[in-house]
Parts: C-alpha cells; structure tokens; sequence
C-alpha cells in the first residue's frame, strides 16, 4: 500500500508542471532593467514575481488590445501615450487597473497570483517605483 502512494504521489508531482512562455532575448531584458523612461511616452511594467500558480498562464491586455501571457517569474514592458489606461488580466477571473499616464514616467503593475477554485486567480495593483524595480528585478522579460 505505502508502494502505491509513493507512485501515485510521484506521478502527480509530474503532471504538475510549469507554464512556459516566449521569453524575450536576455539583451533586452537587460535594457528594460535599466528603467530609463522616454520623455514623450510612459512606460508600464506588468510582472508577476511569485512562483504560486506557475502551471497557469495569465493573459494580459491593454486598453482592450493583447499584450501577452505571463507565467511564473516573468514581465511584460510596454510603452504608452500620456492618458488614462486600462490594463486587464485574466486568470479564473479578471482583474483591471486604471494608469493616468504621465509622458516621462514609469508605472508598476504587480499580477498577485492568488488562489482560486479550479485555478489560480490574480489581482492587479499599480505599486510604487522601489516595490515594482524589485519585482521586475526578480523576473525575466516576456517576448512580445
């Protein structure tokens, strides 16, 4: 008996893998670790910096337009024009955040993974500079 919960143990830790995603050429994950803004755009940072749900892809968009998956460990970067802005994540539920971007700055946006019922959930929330350089440090840039 203690055989078979071993085995049976064994192959469910198996099955339960990593979700993958395209990841971005380190060169330019490097580059968005810089944290240089442009004077006529605002950047945004969307990075998911746990390791809960990481057999789960999240869909990100903004304003309504994809942007693309995070997985465990990852970030997603992406410029914007001045103006209010409406980033949208979808795991077993939706989560949005509201940005008023400002031209010249950077804006943070951390994808909390959460637990949900049949899968993991998320919740968006837009952080400050020194918690969002630190989660973004922690993660890997997405290919877009």
């Amino acid at each position: 008996m203690f055989k078979k919960l071993i085995v049976i143990v064994a192959l469910s830790f198996t099955m339960v893998g990593c979700a993958s995603v395209k990841m971005a050429d380190p060169a330019q994950d490097s580059q968005a670790k810089q944290f240089m803004s442009k004077a006529d755009v605002a950047g945004v940072y969307i990075y998911r910096n746990e390791s809960m749900g990481g057999a789960v892809k999240m869909d990100v968009s903004l304003d309504g337009k994809p942007l693309g998956q995070t997985a465990k460990k990852t970030y997603i970067y992406t410029e914007v024009q001045p103006g209010s802005h409406t980033v949208t994540s979808k795991a077993e539920n939706t989560s949005e955040v509201t940005i008023d971007a400002v031209a010249g700055k950077l804006y943070y946006v951390w994808q909390e993974v959460k637990m949900g019922i049949m899968s993991a959930r998320n919740k968006l929330s837009l952080v400050d500079e020194a918690t969002g350089k630190t989660g973004v440090n922690e993660c890997k840039l997405v290919a877009q």
